[in-house]
């Protein structure tokens, strides 16, 4: 993963700022105007939209009033409850911040120095591998004086709103934040690995057991989690009786084992009780049930701000997908190995790099990647992501496509592309998908394995980033050799092994 930064738009922040306060005026950025293109390219706003900055709303603004905070966001009107759901993650984890904010404090206003305030802040993305830097000018959409997407509860603070527009201004717009994911935002603003679980499936004791000392592992080692529950079309953000809402984002802000007042540990005959911690987006809106923070038994009673407890096993019943993000650490001892790769059509099977899913006539044709596990047996972790499309939403394109891959094992002499499996099944799959990344975590023996990332129809384009997380080095490395004998391109028939 490249630590380096680039610049987008080749905008540089400090010869921007330098050039306004040798010219004594704000900055207005061309990249991204204030006007209504920069807010919607389909459904306006409901009412006249005016770009103020944050010394027209507030007397005193700051970047941050009192540091960084999880309770300073708050939806706005485009519906991007994923976006915010994730910034309240960021607000959780100091090192992510300072990466994706960097330098805060000479950003912010002086008011010893109101000379050197240029009206321009810039913010850091991890961009399909790339530390990417956005520069953005500070006049805000607001309706009526009051902004219209998301903000703090604090009106002097303004890092929310600022940090919403240089994400709306990657991907072209703000109607363009308008539905996702939460995974791809975390992933943008960390480069974490993103895995995603089904709660649903999640249904015996053992399960849950098993995936609390997970998530219980995952928080503890700096990993965020989020969560939410299915809808349909009809039944986005939907609020249902127990307080919950179907079809929206919740950010995961504590996993612990609570020890029990005394009163209680003969009702429930154990002395702790495992539990999670979530804030909705909204700041309000909170579970009514159980352990609630209406209730406060257990001594963990927060505001009414959007923030709760629950028990894990009503987690586990109550929501129905979660999301979590591995930080790569180093210190962790994992071993990242990154390729960038696409998929192309080409006439000549042999040249062609587009084949389509498995147990297709093509598959093989696809891009192929070989790694080692050199130890008896090794936790890896392989996440495929596509170029994110959400920037072409405003040409009236914008949608991912179905991606998925397998892993073979092959013999410990592979060294060539594999052009037929016989009857081989993979010892790993993701299925297929149309979400921007998929993962598979897999415990493997010690062997050769060949990973090949597809789309799920034949002749399709498209670049993507695979990355592969061992415990030793994999000598991870694409397969770009022919074997003279295996010019034959069905799978299933033919020669050679």
């Amino acid at each position: 993963m490249s630590s380096s930064v680039v610049a987008f738009k080749n905008q540089h922040y400090a010869e921007l700022k330098r050039d306004c306060i040798q010219r004594r005026r704000l900055f207005r950025d061309p990249e991204f105007p204030a006007d209504n293109s920069s807010v919607f390219y389909k459904e306006k706003p409901r009412g006249v939209v005016e770009w103020k900055r944050p010394g027209d709303i507030s007397s005193d603004p700051h970047l941050f009033v009192d540091g960084i905070n999880s309770h300073d966001l708050n939806q706005g009107e485009v519906g991007n409850c994923w976006f915010v759901a994730a910034s309240s993650c960021l607000a959780l984890k100091p090192n992510l911040s300072k990466k994706v904010i960097p330098e805060w404090r000479k950003q912010d206003w002086d008011p010893k120095h109101p000379e050197n305030y240029a009206g321009i802040f810039h913010f850091r993305f991890w961009v399909f591998g790339q530390w990417t830097d956005v520069v953005v000018d500070d006049r805000l959409p607001t309706i009526n004086g009051n902004l219209i997407y998301c903000q703090s509860n604090s009106k002097s603070e303004f890092w929310s709103a600022l940090l919403e527009k240089a994400y709306a201004k990657l991907y072209g717009c703000y109607e363009s934040l308008r539905g996702g994911h939460t995974g791809d935002a975390v992933v943008d603003f960390s480069g974490a690995i993103f895995e995603v679980i089904d709660l649903e499936k999640e249904t015996s004791d053992r399960d849950q057991i098993n995936l609390f000392e997970k998530l219980l592992k995952v928080h503890e080692r700096g990993g965020i989690i989020s969560c939410g529950i299915k809808a349909e079309p009809h039944e986005l953000e939907f609020k249902l009786e127990n307080g919950l809402v179907k079809g929206h984002a919740y950010a995961v802000t504590a996993v612990k084992r609570v020890h029990l007042r005394d009163e209680l540990v003969a009702y429930f005959k154990t002395e702790t009780i495992p539990m999670i911690r979530m804030r909705n987006p909204w700041g309000y809106k909170e579970w009514n049930g159980p352990w609630s923070d209406s209730e406060g038994q257990l001594g963990l009673t927060v505001e009414d701000d959007g923030e709760f407890w629950m028990s894990f096993r009503d987690w586990c019943r109550h929501f129905s997908d979660a999301d979590v993000w591995h930080i790569a650490d180093p210190s962790q001892m994992w071993n990242e190995a990154l390729h960038f790769g696409s998929w192309t059509r080409h006439n000549d099977p042999h040249r062609n790099r587009s084949g389509g899913r498995n147990k297709t006539k093509t598959f093989l044709q696809n891009p192929q990647y070989l790694f080692d596990v050199t130890k008896e047996m090794d936790e890896v972790l392989i996440t495929l992501q596509q170029k994110d499309q959400r920037i072409h939403k405003k040409t009236g394109r914008g949608e991912n496509l179905v991606i998925g891959f397998s892993v073979f094992e092959v013999a410990l002499s592979r060294e060539h592309r594999i052009h037929r499996l016989s009857s081989r099944e993979p010892v790993g799959n993701t299925g297929f998908t149309s979400a921007r990344s998929v993962f598979l975590r897999c415990n493997l023996p010690q062997g050769r394995y060949v990973v090949i990332p597809s789309t799920y129809y034949p002749g399709e384009e498209g670049e993507f980033m695979l990355r592969i997380f061992t415990n030793v080095d994999s000598s991870f490395r694409e397969l770009t050799k022919e074997k003279p004998r295996e010019q034959c391109w069905t799978p299933f028939f033919g020669c050679g092994k």
